[in-house]
């Protein structure tokens, strides 16, 4: 499949259009004049046309049965194969131009990828939309379908919508929002750096020019406030959310219209945030995290808003529905942290109070550089609110989290989805006796702070957390496993085609056991060439040897469960047979992640080889 001729020129113009502005006007102002510019312009826009016909000729991508391939370059091919299975989101974007002229850019983000895996860059709408659904589809069913097929959409899972934001909804969605950007520049601007700005600055009293700061820096507020309003209105303008089978739709923009999915079996970290603002009116926000994919990733963070703005009440019902998590009951960190925030929050002021008097003494104007001090009463109540607002509660099946109190998340993340369980202190910290305890997730980066965290408990009970969360990782994953990757041995009695066939199915006598306890295969019938390397077959995630193994299998004495192999992310093997708990492997959090992908696909691989030995 191609992609749209009218990607051509877009694509081309898209390139060059910097290029072409700027060497026109230089090559007009120069000695040749314009129809020098006109030539070189039309060379540079010749030559890209060109280029992009030859890139357009050379694209191709296609469904296959199990992966989507695309190849693509003019000078240096490349081709890739991207499975299914491990497709995460496809997302659909679309700018006011590239809507006036009828094209869409479609890009493939995989698990645990970093950047975008693949981008066709562009095809019509509707072929954006059946791309976005098939491969959903596919992935899903885990069958081939006709490429041509256009009854496959129709096949698909039913949407059943979630969310649609309403006017007043989008209201306060940019009442609330604040662009900061805008009052740094204009800062540094009017700071003096700028020589050009700093030269109309008025010659004035000091009384009045603070006068006049004091109503910019309100204006100022005014201004960055309104930015911040349309640039959200923007972006969430038409909100929609749907579920569709196993994975999460939504839709949102006025100007660039962007549509994607969320796989519920992906989602790593649900986010219920929101301010006091939001708070007195019950309001809050719900975001996802999936593993490769988190908020704010690329700059786009409402990409992965699942809401971005309900009744605080709507928008847990609508967490519950994703995570099952129940109702927290936060257990709070000691009472005598206070003091350390209280401690913080004077030195904070002490040090602005330093710089006002600074400013005065420097500049030698008449300021009351100790009017900060006047923030000392606001301290304790300040201190005993963080306090609150900080906690984490074990679930069944979660932890959940609580942190901070101008901007408050809380954070639920599944037992099998944690990665690490992180035990940090600062030096500050170790002089409270206390730690912090995180649990990182795929999504996420501990580093940046934006894992769910236990932040400021007791050293013993953070040790004791620590633990805890480690044994309940382990258990969650022994059950997911069990859940997905269970299979039954039939021996003896089982039923045949038609014709049972007693004598086969059980040997007359039980081997010969060496001195030694083991049993070495007998490869004297096999057809298969030792002098050649093993055949290794594709799955998607890792290689599976398709031959027996050549290893030594140590003897089990009947009565004894019969274990399995099983293979962890990195391709290396891991004993899954001999847990008392079911069978199953006790793994790290990245075997669990793909726990559910696994058993539709490497899995049965796996399930193959144990019943080939």
């Amino acid at each position: 499949m191609k992609l749209a001729p009218q990607s051509i020129p877009y694509r081309a113009l898209q390139k060059v259009a910097g290029v072409v502005v700027v060497l026109f006007f230089v090559v007009n102002d120069s000695e040749w004049g314009f129809p020098a510019a006109a030539g070189a312009t039309g060379a540079v826009l010749l030559v890209a046309g060109a280029y992009e016909v030859a890139y357009y000729r050379r694209f191709e991508y296609e469904l296959t049965e199990d992966t989507l391939d695309i190849r693509s370059g003019v000078i240096s091919r490349r081709e890739r194969e991207i499975p299914y299975r491990r497709i995460q989101n496809v997302d659909v974007s679309r700018s006011v131009i590239q809507r006036a002229i009828g094209v869409a850019a479609v890009d493939l983000e995989t698990a645990g990828g970093s950047s975008t895996e693949g981008s066709i860059r562009f095809v019509t709408p509707e072929e954006a939309t059946r791309l976005q659904r098939e491969v959903q589809r596919r992935k899903s069913a885990g069958s081939a379908a006709d490429d041509g097929d256009a009854a496959g959409e129709d096949r698909g899972p039913v949407e059943e919508e979630l969310f649609a934001i309403s006017p007043r909804e989008l209201a306060l969605v940019g009442a609330l929002s604040f662009d900061g950007r805008l009052i740094g520049l204009l800062a540094f601007a009017g700071s003096g750096s700028v020589p050009v700005v700093s030269g109309y600055l008025p010659d004035v009293s000091t009384l009045a020019l603070s006068a006049v700061a004091v109503a910019a820096v309100g204006a100022l507020f005014l201004v960055s406030w309104g930015i911040g309003a349309a640039v959200s209105f923007s972006n969430y303008y038409g909100f929609r959310l749907a579920r569709a089978g196993d994975e999460l739709r939504y839709e949102r923009g006025l100007f660039r219209r962007y549509s994607g999915s969320i796989p519920t079996e992906k989602v790593q970290t649900l986010t219920v945030s929101d301010n006091p603002a939001k708070r007195a009116l019950g309001y809050a926000t719900l975001s996802i995290e999936t593993a490769g994919y988190a908020p704010g990733q690329g700059g786009e963070y409402g990409s992965e808003a699942a809401i971005p703005i309900a009744r605080s009440g709507r928008v847990y019902e609508l967490a519950r529905e994703i995570e099952s998590f129940g109702d927290p009951s936060f257990r709070r960190p000691p009472r005598r942290i206070r003091w350390r925030y209280a401690f913080r929050y004077a030195l904070l002021l002490a040090v602005l109070v330093g710089v006002a008097f600074a400013v005065d003494w420097y500049v030698a104007a008449d300021i009351p550089w100790y009017a900060p001090a006047a923030l000392l009463l606001a301290v304790p109540p300040a201190a005993h609110l963080k306090w609150k607002h900080r906690g984490y509660w074990l679930g069944e099946d979660h932890l959940v989290t609580r942190n901070g109190f101008w901007s408050r998340s809380v954070r639920i993340v599944p037992y099998y989805r944690i990665q690490n369980v992180i035990d940090s202190r600062s030096v500050f910290q170790r002089r409270w006796s206390v730690a912090t305890v995180v649990a990182d997730t795929a999504g996420t980066s501990s580093l940046t702070g934006s894992d769910a965290a236990a932040v400021d408990f007791d050293v013993e009970e953070a040790v004791d957390l620590q633990s805890e969360l480690a044994g309940r990782l382990q258990e969650a994953l022994r059950d997911r496993r069990s859940e997905v990757g269970s299979f039954e041995w039939f021996e003896g009695d089982g039923e045949t085609d038609g014709e049972g066939d007693a004598d086969a199915e059980a040997p007359d006598e039980s081997p010969d056991i060496p001195d030694e306890g083991v049993v070495r295969s007998d490869f004297s019938a096999s057809t298969r060439d030792y002098s050649e390397p093993a055949e290794r077959v594709d799955t998607g995630g890792y290689a599976v040897d398709r031959f027996p193994s050549d290893a030594d299998v140590a003897h089990r004495p009947d009565g004894e469960e019969s274990s399995t192999d099983a293979v962890d992310d990195d391709g290396d093997g891991i004993d899954g047979g001999d847990d008392a708990d079911g069978g199953s492997a006790e793994v790290g959090g990245d075997a669990a992640e793909d726990a559910a992908d696994d058993s539709d696909g490497s899995g049965e691989a796996e399930t193959d080889e144990s019943q080939e030995r």
